[in-house]
């Protein structure tokens, strides 16, 4: 009777967790995708501002550099003033970083966009500058934390669902071997989203630097840094946090000469 039992709260558990994850979808006005995300844009503002100390906080705060940090908003605002990303409503913050180490950039839902002195100064140009921020700013529109919030909710009620269901009193330890298995799964799916979303960041911001008057092909040069970065000493940061797609230059260059089968207009800033 209670195996039974356990297995009914099982599958509603389950039940309730997947209703919730494919009946909960929005249409994404930038991307035209159709998304499963359980928040609204202003609950998405909310979350950014109010983790965005605490992010901050993690890599020394913000940078006393007030002209480099005049620089990278200015830049950012231009992408936002150019494309689509302005005309959502998601309100763009920029924020440069005082970790000077560390080379990483990064996006919080809602808006809130960073990047550390570390990548900064790695930078030769305003091009590539545009490019890492058009980047973080195809996360935020892209709705990708929204996404891998819904999808963890899924993965963490289909785990819990198999945790019950699995218990065995006379052997307590099974049913944590099979929910660790069941993170890792999860963990996995997550993973493979994740890199499905630089893609689209990649994606979108081919599509918004040339609208802002910078030259695409800049972040491919952002990339080759990185490369070679990770290949003087740590792997960084920004490849961490960032998963590689696989070879993320090639798929660049595919997606620009997808975007200008004739050549990158002449003028565009590097």
């Amino acid at each position: 009777m209670r195996l039974n039992l356990r297995f009914i709260i099982a599958i509603i558990v389950a039940a309730v967790s997947l209703f919730g994850y494919f009946f909960n979808t929005s249409k994404n006005e930038v991307t035209g995708e159709t998304q499963h995300v359980n928040m609204s844009t202003e609950q998405e503002i909310a979350l950014g501002l109010q983790a965005a100390p605490e992010m901050a906080a993690q890599y020394g705060g913000e940078s006393p550099d007030a002209r480099a940090t005049a620089a990278v908003q200015q830049v950012g605002q231009k992408i936002i003033a150019s494309t689509k990303a302005g005309q959502t409503p998601y309100r763009f913050q920029f924020h440069l970083l005082a970790d000077d180490q560390t080379i990483n950039a990064f996006a919080l839902p809602g808006g809130q966009v960073f990047i550390t002195q570390g990548l900064l100064k790695n930078l030769t140009s305003e091009g590539q500058l545009a490019g890492v921020l058009a980047h973080e700013i195809g996360h935020v529109v892209g709705r990708h934390s929204a996404e891998q919030v819904a999808k963890s909710n899924l993965t963490q009620g289909l785990a819990g669902a198999a945790s019950i269901a699995s218990y065995d009193p006379n052997n307590p330890g099974s049913s944590v071997a099979k929910a660790a298995i069941a993170a890792a799964i999860a963990k996995v799916i997550s993973l493979r989203f994740s890199r499905n979303d630089e893609l689209e960041a990649d994606k979108l911001a081919v599509d918004f630097t040339p609208k802002a008057g910078y030259d695409p092909r800049s972040m491919i040069k952002v990339m080759e840094m990185l490369q070679s970065q990770g290949g003087r000493s740590s792997t960084p940061e920004f490849m961490s946090t960032h998963p590689d797609p696989g070879n993320r230059i090639g798929e660049l260059q595919k997606e620009i000469a997808a975007e200008y089968p004739q050549g990158v207009p002449a003028g565009l800033k590097q």
